[in-house]
């Protein structure tokens, strides 16, 4: 297990898994595009477990990273400080925010595919992409728990997986090897695994006024064998057409 998680990206997610962490007994290394100035509230928040960087300085003090930023930032993170890191994936694709990528359009690469290929020097793996900030926190329990629930992931890297795994592990979530990268379209948005399982039935809301509404729903328990059946029966369609973002 890593000693020390470095999550960049201070939003929604990444403060969800920093939290998460913090609780497990990680030391967390946080950052953000603005400054580590600006992270000062939520660090303080966190406690004694956590500081504030720079994405690079982020990146060579981490074990492991959380990248829990938006897509259309991928290109920002710093490549070479994080050769040789497992590189956790939180991204979903949303054209109406990002802008449209042809690659992603067609199909012909998944978002966690391009960004692999932005990190070649690094072993990335899909994760947290599936559920909400709010009930990533309010649905973790402790290994063994009989009302755990699992998180899909994704990658190239055997190794990496097992790393990934065994985070998701300590934050109180069963992982769930969904394949590749190539193949971790099962879990993007508008597939059958993405968001609504963790919800129950959710209401035709805006992003804002659905986000609102998370913060005040407990979440609905999704077990492992659950996460299996709904990615098998995933169908691939044109990238973009959910609206539900799990992190804005």
């Amino acid at each position: 297990m890593p000693r020390t998680l470095g999550i960049i990206g201070s939003g929604m997610i990444g403060s969800s898994v920093a939290r998460l962490a913090v609780a497990a007994g990680l030391e967390v290394v946080l950052s953000n595009s603005r400054g580590p100035e600006t992270l000062a509230d939520l660090v303080s928040g966190l406690g004694g477990r956590a500081r504030a960087a720079t994405p690079a300085e982020t990146a060579r003090a981490a074990d492991l990273v959380v990248a829990a930023i938006p897509l259309k930032a991928y290109g920002l993170l710093p490549a070479e400080a994080l050769a040789d890191k497992t590189v956790l994936d939180t991204a979903n694709y949303y054209p109406e925010r990002d802008g449209h990528l042809a690659e992603l359009d067609a199909g012909e690469l998944t978002s966690s595919a391009l960004l692999q290929r932005h990190l070649a020097g690094s072993r990335v793996v899909k994760a947290f992409n599936t559920i909400t900030p709010h009930q990533l926190v309010s649905l973790a329990r402790p290994t063994g728990a009989p009302d755990r629930s699992a998180l899909p992931i994704a990658g190239d890297d055997a190794p990496a997986k097992v790393e990934a795994a065994r985070l998701l592990d300590v934050l109180g979530y069963d992982p769930v090897d969904i394949g590749t990268l190539a193949g971790s379209w099962r879990s993007e948005p508008d597939t059958p695994v993405y968001i609504r399982p963790y919800l129950g039935d959710v209401p035709a809301l805006n992003v804002e006024d659905f986000l609102r509404w998370t913060a005040r729903t407990p979440g609905v328990v999704v077990p492992a064998a659950q996460v299996r059946e709904l990615v098998e029966i995933a169908v691939r369609r044109p990238a973009g057409e959910a609206r539900l973002p799990s992190d804005a």
